[in-house]
Order: structure tokens, then C-alpha cells, then sequence
């Protein structure tokens, strides 16, 4: 049976029923035309955009790409899409459907694409009816990425900030408590300067100084002010030692507060755009030509398989 089934000439059969094939083949391609026109499928217009990540860093071991891909596809991004545009109207889903959240999930995502390219690029790609609606999402879907990395970084910088407003709020409060035993040395025991303090009362003291000042000296004052070096210099020469030590400090947490702050309040992209969208001015899908011509060979090659089985069964009952 088998062996009879390929003794038919192919060649034969096509002449045969060529005017069978070629009505059919015809009637394939009408029939495509026609059901792939807009009265039955609804066209379609593609917007992208192609863009490299800026000023981020990658975590862990993701790369900064990566990093772009995972946020443009978080439900933060894509609930942001489809309330802006209110794409449940748009794409005409009933919200009191029992599955309409997964409804607009999938209709989301047939019509959204996210991808990375051959070069470490983000390639976002919209497809819609309105081919300014698929330009606007593509152009939203960049700023909401700026957005949401503004935000995380915001997140991250705003401790950092935070930390530092506090170092420095107790290292001002450690500080006006030196200032405060410093004046308090200054004013009680009249000591200003240790240095420059110290050589006069050793000069006053052992009456060193020349010239008629030499007999002015108030002696009682010297002795006053040495009696309160005695007692009181250590501590205030080791209190102008912190005060120097910790106004330094002082100077270095500010320093690094306005960096911080810096950071957390800087207004930067986030993107490098190479490829801006564009409005289509000619559909995408669908592709009418590819339709018609699969819808021929499809047509062909069905309506030929049967011709070859009425033909073998045709052969058989002769045969039998």
C-alpha cells in the first residue's frame, strides 16, 4: 500500500488538478486579504526608543544594563503606564471582569516589549492603534525610569544625610560645651593666652622688666594669675588642644554632609538616549503581504495532501 502511494507522479497530479489548485490558491489569498484587513484585525503602529543606563551603579553582580532592564520591567513602571494612559479603557477591558487585572497583564505584554540589545543597550518597544499613544508610552516609560531611579537614590542618599545631620549636630553640642569651660577659664581666671600669659608672669614675677615699667608691675596681680596658671593651666591648655582637634573634625563632617547632600539632591538623567521614538506614519501589524502569502501555501499544500490521498485511494480500488 505504501509502496503505491509514492508510485504517483506528482508532476501528473498538478497538471491534473491544476485548475482545482489554482481556484483554491485564489480563493486563499481573497480570503486572506480580506480577514487580514482592518474591518478584522486591527492595525497596529510600533514606537521605540533605545537607551544606555547613566549615573547608577550596579549591585551585586548585574551590570548597570541589567539593572536599567529590571527596573523598566517592575510593577511600579508598568501600573504607572497603565494608569497614566488608562489603558484598561484604551484597550477595552471591562474593570468589573472577574480577570481583569490578568486580562490587562497579558494585554499589557503583548503589546509592551523590554529587551536588552547585542550592545549592552535597553531596547523599549510599544505597539498600538494610535500610533501617538505608542510614542507617549515609550517617552513615559523613560521618564518613570528617571523617576524611580531618582527615587531609590534619593532613598540611599537621604541616611546618608541624615547620619551626618546627626555626627555633626553632637559634635557642635561637644564643641559649645569646650567653649563654654574655655570661656568660663577665661573669664573666672582671666586666662587667655598660655603661651605669651606665662612669659609675663615670669617676668613680673622675677622683675626682668626693663625700663621705668620695671616699677609698675602690680605684684599682686602676677600672683593672682600665677596662682591660677598653676591651677588652672593644664586644663586649659588641653581644653585648646580639643577645641583645635574637634574644629577640625567640625570642618571635615561638613565637608562630607555637602557632598552628601550633594548627591541626594542632584538632578541628573539617568538614561543615554540613542534611539528617541518617533510617531509611525506606517503600520506594523498587520503584515498583510505574510498573511496572504501563508495563507496561499498553507491553502497549497492542504488542499495537494488530499488530492494525493483521493488519488491513492482512488489507485487502491482499482488495483483491488
Amino acid at each position: 500500500m505504501e509502496s503505491q502511494f509514492y508510485q504517483i507522479n506528482i508532476l501528473k497530479l498538478l497538471l491534473k488538478w491544476k485548475f482545482h489548485l489554482l481556484i483554491i490558491v485564489i480563493l486563499a489569498v481573497i480570503v486572506g486579504a480580506v480577514f487580514s484587513g482592518p474591518a478584522f484585525i486591527t492595525p497596529k503602529f510600533k514606537s521605540y526608543a533605545v537607551a544606555y543606563p547613566a549615573n547608577i551603579s550596579p549591585y551585586s553582580d548585574e551590570s548597570e544594563t541589567e539593572q536599567m532592564l529590571q527596573i523598566l520591567q517592575s510593577n511600579d513602571i508598568r501600573d504607572s503606564i497603565i494608569k497614566k494612559f488608562d489603558l484598561a479603557t484604551h484597550y477595552e477591558i471591562d474593570s468589573a471582569y472577574k480577570y481583569f487585572y490578568t486580562t490587562m497583564l497579558w494585554e499589557y505584554s503583548q503589546n509592551v516589549s523590554i529587551s536588552k540589545t547585542a550592545y549592552e543597550g535597553v531596547s523599549m518597544e510599544v505597539m498600538d492603534k494610535d500610533p501617538q499613544i505608542a510614542c507617549d508610552m515609550v517617552n513615559s516609560m523613560m521618564d518613570f525610569y528617571n523617576k524611580k531611579v531618582k527615587y531609590l537614590h534619593e532613598g540611599k542618599f537621604i541616611e546618608v544625610v541624615q547620619m551626618y545631620e546627626r555626627a555633626i549636630t553632637k559634635k557642635q553640642e561637644y564643641i559649645d560645651s569646650l567653649e563654654n569651660k574655655f570661656y568660663e577659664l577665661s573669664t573666672e581666671y582671666g586666662l587667655l593666652d598660655y603661651t605669651s600669659q606665662s612669659r609675663e608672669i615670669a617676668r613680673g614675677y622675677l622683675r626682668t622688666i626693663d625700663g621705668s615699667a620695671s616699677s609698675n608691675i602690680n605684684t599682686r596681680e602676677v600672683l593672682r594669675l600665677k596662682e591660677n596658671i598653676e591651677k588652672k593651666g593644664g586644663e586649659f591648655i588641653l581644653l585648646q588642644f580639643l577645641l583645635e582637634r574637634e574644629a577640625t573634625k567640625f570642618a571635615d563632617l561638613k565637608r562630607d554632609y555637602e557632598r552628601a547632600y550633594m548627591d541626594y539632591d542632584r538632578q541628573f538623567s539617568y538614561t543615554n538616549i540613542i534611539t528617541k521614538p518617533f510617531v509611525a506614519d506606517k503600520k506594523s501589524y498587520p503584515v498583510r503581504w505574510l498573511i496572504v502569502v501563508i495563507s496561499a501555501l498553507a491553502s497549497f499544500f492542504i488542499t495537494f495532501l488530499i488530492i494525493l490521498i483521493i488519488e491513492n485511494y482512488k489507485g487502491m480500488t482499482k488495483s483491488s
